[in-house]
């Protein structure tokens, strides 16, 4: 049976996926995301030498780039990507800050986040409306190996959602969040295939 949003716990990794793959959500300008969208992978101009941030909820995604209007973030990719590479940079991942008793010390996680390809950062889920909800949503940010692994290694296939963003955002608009829920995509409870993958990236 479906938890409610209240029953879902703090941090919990949600997204659309397969045995294989899941989704994760990015917003660029145009003149990356349409030839990314369009050849399935990222063109000459995204910089593999900078920190991308994926996020798997869709309505995060909605919140993070206005519906996808805001400036530089007005084409919304799905990237799909395998679930190997996912798990791999979870593995990998630091959380963005200092949580005591995850971290032996401020000097500890210092030193983890600078040697870390990956860094983790919980934000409030969003409703509809895109109010913040108690419980967490993932950001994971690839730097280094992993955003080069992201690149060349993971991404299935990349779908310019940006007409989808749209449409959702006119049925909330127009008064019927429940025909906005119906085209949201099916994010289910992430399961890593190693235990304890995740526990180690969970703030307090």
């Amino acid at each position: 049976m479906e938890r409610t949003q209240d029953e879902r716990p703090r941090h919990e990794i949600r997204a659309a996926q397969t045995g294989d793959t899941l989704v994760v959500h990015q917003a660029y300008a145009p003149e990356i995301g349409v030839p990314a969208a369009r050849d399935g992978r990222f063109p000459a101009a995204w910089k593999r030498d900078r920190m991308t941030w994926i996020k798997p909820s869709f309505l995060w995604m909605m919140y993070r780039s206005d519906w996808g209007t805001a400036e530089g973030q007005r084409t919304v990719l799905a990237v799909e990507i395998t679930r190997e590479g996912f798990e791999w940079a979870l593995g990998n991942a630091c959380v963005s800050h200092y949580v005591p008793g995850l971290h032996a010390d401020q000097a500890a996680w210092r030193e983890e986040l600078r040697r870390a390809p990956a860094r983790v950062q919980w934000d409030p889920e969003r409703d509809i409306h895109l109010r913040p909800l108690p419980h967490r949503a993932l950001q994971l940010g690839l730097t280094g190996e992993a955003a080069h692994r992201y690149a060349d290694e993971w991404i299935v296939s990349i779908t310019d959602v940006t007409a989808l963003a749209h449409e959702v955002h006119a049925q909330v608009r127009a008064g019927r969040p429940e025909e906005a829920r119906r085209l949201l995509p099916d994010e289910t409870p992430y399961e890593p295939s190693t235990p304890g993958v995740t526990a180690r990236i969970r703030e307090a």
